[in-house]
């Protein structure tokens, strides 16, 4: 029989057995699997359909500050959904709504990439893959706790916000130096999750796995691929 849910909550699964962890793991791994399948395939089918052009136009030529804010409130609450509510199918939701959400404000730049910079957008895939396959390797491999990162990352994020809202009201350009820091940061933040999963989360949350590793890969991803596009 299953744990009750108020011994999954309240112990993470490095305290569980190994049957309990390899089961969690496994399921963190699939749904993250199956996230980046929905957002491929959700970016496909806009493209295919002619839908990401005016979708892309519209956010180019709307403000940016708007997409961003609603991207935020949108993260914001599919995060807490899947890290609080106890019911599969609003975590399964949320998770979904995460992708879905991501995919839209990725169509702008892939649009971008797609136009002005050939092989981009699978050279970012492959190294982001490559990047995300390494750190989660090195936290398996040395079973060690990153939650120290918690701190750099929060502070890291605020300031790189900080950085994407100035940018976006006086209107200069975030240089390859920031794309360079991002792509730091999101490796950390690959580092942070990975780590969680393997020490912190309880038994019940594994979409909620899922998603922060989700988060971290996009943003990598979104990185990679703007340190390509200058290049070029």
């Amino acid at each position: 029989m299953n744990a009750p849910d108020t011994y999954s909550v309240n112990v993470p699964v490095i305290e569980l057995d190994t049957q309990s962890r390899g089961r969690f793991i496994a399921q963190t791994y699939n749904h993250l699997f199956g996230a980046i399948c929905a957002f491929t395939l959700i970016e496909i089918g806009l493209f295919k359909s002619g839908l990401a052009e005016p979708i892309a136009k519209a956010m180019l030529g709307g403000s940016w500050l708007l997409v961003l804010g609603g991207f935020m409130v949108l993260s914001w609450f599919a995060r807490s959904v899947a890290h609080k509510t106890t019911s599969k199918a609003s975590q399964y939701a949320a998770l979904l709504a995460y992708v879905i959400g991501q995919a839209l404000i990725f169509v702008p730049l892939l649009y971008i990439a797609d136009h002005y910079a050939p092989g981009a957008i699978a050279s970012a895939a492959i190294i982001t893959f490559i990047a995300f396959t390494v750190l989660t390797l090195v936290v398996f491999m040395t079973r060690k706790d990153f939650s120290f990162l918690r701190g750099i990352l929060m502070w890291g994020g605020i300031l790189a916000l900080v950085t994407v809202l100035g940018g976006a009201i006086f209107g200069f350009q975030l240089g390859t130096f920031f794309s360079v820091a991002m792509v730091g940061l999101a490796g950390a933040a690959i580092l942070y999750d990975t780590s969680n999963v393997l020490h912190h989360y309880p038994e019940d949350r594994y979409v909620a796995a899922s998603l922060e590793l989700f988060a971290s890969v996009a943003l990598m991803l979104w990185y990679v691929l703007r340190l390509l596009m200058s290049r070029r």
